[in-house]
């Protein structure tokens, strides 16, 4: 066993172990340092008393005070719920365009559509909104059905080909080779004329025949100039801009047995606020008319 003993120097008693020739002493602990301690525990029995803090088998101990963090998170979310409902409200009840035209209405609506467009737009569309593969790009100034602010609302809220909704958009570019109504001479003819619209390696021998080919059966719906008319949702074939791809292959595969998109009408899910926020959003990306 150890033997406290008295230290001769500091006449302080040790706590009677050694070590090489080392004993340490046990000295009282400062006076103050025992108040602070024992005020540290005091504050925490109150602490325990005067808020919720003890966990029991079927709930909490309420404490005086009757705080409740979920009662204070549910409580700041009304306020904002509230003080949002206004601004909510003029956004269902006013047209696009003049939502547009107030910058707090517009500030706070395209924020709310940057936020919807993650969950409800990205999964096709992309997170920078720059399509890919048989997915329009949003950010461009390229448009199938118009760029106007009323145009994106329209296109979002009947969607495109979407037959569910009497007013969706919709077109439908013939199977010219699969319903034989072209020859697969015309096919490849007319595909080198599209090909040399844009700039596109092309056989310059077959440029009179494609051009006529595409004027009696092309030109009614992507214009003579093949810069395409948005009112019947044909495509700019005279631009770099390819919803599929610019291979001699891809166009005149489109040609044969065209591919036609299909876009959800989005009105009746998301509703009339958030349809509003998504057309103000993406119009503002960069490439609205």
């Amino acid at each position: 066993m150890s033997k406290k003993e008295s230290d001769l120097v500091q006449k302080v008693e040790t706590t009677g172990y050694e070590w090489d020739g080392i004993k340490e002493l046990n000295n009282p602990l400062p006076r103050w340092w025992l108040y602070v301690f024992y005020s540290t525990i005091i504050f925490a029995v109150c602490y325990a008393i005067y808020y919720p803090s003890i966990p029991l088998i079927k709930g909490y101990t309420e404490g005086f005070s009757g705080y409740s963090s979920r009662e204070e998170l549910e409580h700041e979310m009304a306020e904002v719920q509230s003080s949002h409902a206004t601004i909510l409200e003029l956004i269902k009840t006013m047209d696009v365009s003049d939502i547009q035209s107030d910058p707090k209405l517009a500030r706070f609506a395209t924020a709310g559509g940057a936020s919807n467009f993650k969950v409800y737009c990205s999964q096709c569309h992309g997170s920078g909104a720059q399509g890919g593969v048989g997915y329009p790009n949003l950010s461009d100034d390229d448009w199938l059905w118009g760029g106007s602010i009323k145009q994106i609302e329209t296109t979002i809220r009947h969607g495109i080909r979407y037959e569910a909704d009497e007013d969706t958009r919709f077109s439908e570019m013939p199977a010219f080779g699969r319903d034989q109504i072209l020859s697969k001479e015309q096919i490849i003819a007319v595909a080198n004329y599209v090909s040399s619209l844009s700039g596109l390696e092309h056989e310059d021998s077959l440029i009179d025949l494609g051009a006529m080919v595409f004027a009696e059966n092309c030109s009614g719906c992507h214009g003579d100039d093949g810069q395409g008319i948005n009112e019947v949702g044909a495509p700019n074939l005279a631009d770099t801009l390819w919803l599929y791809d610019n291979s001699k292959k891809a166009i005149i595969s489109q040609i044969i047995n065209p591919q036609h998109g299909v876009m959800p009408a989005w009105d009746d899910r998301l509703g009339d606020i958030i349809v509003k926020e998504l057309a103000l959003y993406v119009h503002g990306l960069g490439g609205g008319e």
